[in-house]
């Protein structure tokens, strides 16, 4: 975790949901394979909040061994790239060209100032949303309000309806909220497709004299 956002988490890990929490998560790495690893839970945090520009909220992490490494659609660039993150470079294709990764690790837009945020941050192996309801849901609203407080002209894209649910938490006048359904093969034709993120996101970036994301 970088130390920019110390005051923040250190103030969240006294609260009583998340004591709860990480009661509930001691137990679970005792008992079950829990992604990702223990160390990576907060990957995310290693952006300095002073360089993020962008916020991309995802759902839970990926299930399957091997694939979640603590960091909202990415996976390690010798894992198969998920069908979700198949069809977002498919939408940056479409969006604004050719996009620049060969591989499924997204850690280059994490250097650029992107936050790559889940709504949950653990799951148990093989069992999607497993760990919803047990608090996270609650860091992450605090997080985004903290975003939305300590940083300016943000760009938070928000895919899938768990995310779409912290809009409110956000001023818009302020910051650009761009908002879709998720791009998993279930949903990415239901809006995610030619929403055109990419593009928008750049120029909201360029418009607030920031570089833009090189996707």
């Amino acid at each position: 975790m970088h130390e920019s956002w110390r005051p923040f988490l250190k103030n969240e890990f006294k609260k009583p949901y998340f004591k709860e929490l990480a009661s509930f998560l001691h137990s679970e790495y005792e008992d079950k394979t829990i992604f990702p690893r223990k160390e990576l839970v907060f990957r995310a945090f290693a952006t300095d909040l002073n360089d993020v520009k962008v916020v991309i909220l995802g759902q839970d992490p990926y299930h399957t061994p091997g694939a979640a490494e603590g960091l909202a659609f990415s996976v390690p660039n010798s894992e198969p790239i998920p069908p979700s993150l198949v069809n977002i470079y498919k939408e940056i294709d479409a969006d604004i060209g050719k996009h620049t990764n060969p591989h499924g690790s997204l850690v280059n837009w994490q250097k650029q100032g992107v936050l790559l945020l889940n709504t949950v941050l653990t799951v148990e192996a093989h069992r999607p949303k497993s760990h919803s309801k047990k608090g996270w849901e609650i860091f992450t609203t605090e997080t985004i309000k903290y975003l939305n407080d300590n940083r300016p002209h943000l760009v938070f894209m928000l895919w899938g309806r768990d995310a779409r649910n912290k809009k409110e938490l956000i001023n818009t006048s302020k910051h650009l909220v761009l908002e879709s359904a998720h791009p998993s093969p279930l949903s990415a034709h239901n809006g995610f497709f030619g929403s055109k993120p990419f593009s928008k996101c750049n120029n909201f970036l360029k418009a607030n004299g920031m570089e833009e994301i090189i996707w």
